[in-house]
């Protein structure tokens, strides 16, 4: 099948194209090894080259393209639907997938409609908790986009739930969490690690890797961390990602910023650790998300904590005392203490992109004869 995929340029702060990175890359390059013909249409919003790229696979094929809206905003903005469709027609695509957020699930399913095409919209998190989403019309869009596809995937159960209630599509809805590449995430020499970053070789290292934002819930981690601290002198603090101008990183000796980390060394970081934090807050973000930090820290072999929020919840449902009360510093500082006694072992192993990516496959197919 010829399979067009929409999807913004950067994504978690990665070029999708030139890192290949995760579920926008991972989507189109399992599809096309699977033996598809896969045409990547990608729009940047930070002033990516534009150009054109193929990327080898194991069977069928992998193309991408992109364009950016420099700084003519918006008649390149207002521009881009037509050069979709220019796209789309001289691939000659059979199915259309639109990924990423509010714009490119729309703009998937206006050209599907067009091109009288089957639609799949992807949602890797609630799209309705993004900035773009304070746009006038731009919600509507969005449930409009979602309720008219033939196929929904959704990164959590509870994203699902949320989307069967809300939304009501017409379509089949399933989970299609985002995984991690096995061959980078998986169990590593913990000292080799501490000794290649500069950590201390016999402290207790509880930390995390990832955008380090308030309103994600990271000044609880801090706050929980210094009450913990300040009961046991073993426990140090390892942090990595963009950090919040507005809640820095506390200071001192038993805290270890390493700034941002290539994503091949984020897996050494886990091997680093004694226990993972995942920080989540009770918001909409933080319901229907799926943190990836989790499956990556799990194939490290890392043992971790969470705040009992959406899929964590599920994630973390035999091993309660794992969880924490988001927003409460001194629930975390209690739930680290005990988890460092009696860590265990972390909660599931990971399948990999090509099962995962099998399934929607079978789901796709299946979608576009119904639509025949």
């Amino acid at each position: 099948m010829r399979i067009a995929f929409l999807c913004k340029r950067r994504y978690m702060d990665k070029d999708v194209i030139l890192d290949r990175y995760a579920r926008l890359y991972e989507m189109p390059f399992q599809l096309a090894a699977r033996g598809h013909h896969v045409l990547g249409l990608c729009l940047s919003y930070h002033g990516d080259a534009e150009g054109a790229w193929s990327h080898e696979t194991p069977a069928g094929s992998l193309r991408w393209m992109s364009r950016s809206l420099g700084r003519a905003v918006l008649p390149r903005l207002l521009g881009h639907p037509a050069w979709l469709m220019r796209q789309l027609r001289a691939f000659d695509a059979q199915y259309l997938i639109g990924a990423s957020d509010i714009a490119h699930v729309a703009l998937g399913a206006h050209c599907a409609w067009r091109l009288g095409l089957p639609f799949a919209a992807d949602l890797y998190d609630n799209f309705e908790s993004f900035g773009m989403a304070r746009i006038p019309g731009a919600r509507f869009a969005l449930r409009r986009a979602v309720r008219a596809a033939d196929l929904v995937s959704c990164t959590s159960q509870a994203l699902e739930d949320h989307v069967r209630e809300s939304y009501r599509p017409r379509g089949r809805v399933m989970t299609l969490p985002s995984t991690v590449d096995l061959q980078r995430f998986r169990p590593g020499d913990r000292a080799a690690a501490r000794e290649a970053l500069g950590l201390p070789r016999d402290a207790l290292l509880v930390g995390t890797a990832g955008g380090l934002y308030a309103d994600k819930g990271i000044t609880t981690l801090y706050r929980g961390f210094e009450a913990l601290a300040a009961r046991d002198p073993r426990v140090h603090l390892v942090l990595a990602g963009p950090a919040d101008a507005q809640a820095p990183p506390p200071s001192g000796p038993r805290v270890h910023y390493l700034g941002r980390l290539e994503h091949g060394r984020v897996a050494q970081l886990f091997a680093a650790l004694d226990l993972g934090v995942i920080y989540l807050r009770d918001t909409p973000f933080g319901r229907y998300c799926f943190p990836q930090k989790a499956y990556e820290m799990a194939a490290c072999g890392l043992p971790f904590v969470a705040a009992e929020v959406g899929a964590m919840r599920g994630l973390l449902a035999d091993s309660p005392r794992h969880l924490y009360a988001p927003d409460d510093a001194a629930s975390l500082a209690g739930t680290l203490a005990a988890a460092l006694r009696e860590p265990g072992a972390p909660p599931v192993v990971p399948r990999d992109w090509q099962a995962l990516i099998a399934d929607f496959d079978a789901e796709l197919l299946a979608s576009a004869r119904r639509a025949a």
